[in-house]
């Protein structure tokens, strides 16, 4: 991952665009700060999730009609009313 300053997208914003287009991911500095990430238009945040190693796919197929379902003893107006008495 490259990082530039704010002032060479500035100045440069057309190349950098065009690399960014061509799938480099550009980190953006202001004052020495990363303030943006320029992503390929294509990448979802899970796929540079995953390239960047931040996470990692699940490890098999969960069923979840096999999990137990939990009942309530109150109801969502008494939840919600609980809720809103906090405010």
């Amino acid at each position: 991952m490259t990082t530039i300053p704010h002032r060479e997208l500035r100045n440069q914003s057309s190349k950098i665009l065009e690399r960014v287009k061509n799938g480099e991911t550009i980190d953006v500095t202001n004052n020495g700060e990363i303030a943006a990430t320029l992503i390929p238009p294509a990448s979802s945040p899970l796929e540079r999730l995953l390239l960047a190693g931040q996470v990692r796919p699940a490890a098999g197929i969960v069923d979840f009609q096999q999990l137990r379902r939990v009942h309530q003893t109150s109801g969502t107006a008494e939840i919600l009313a609980d809720l809103r008495g906090d405010r």
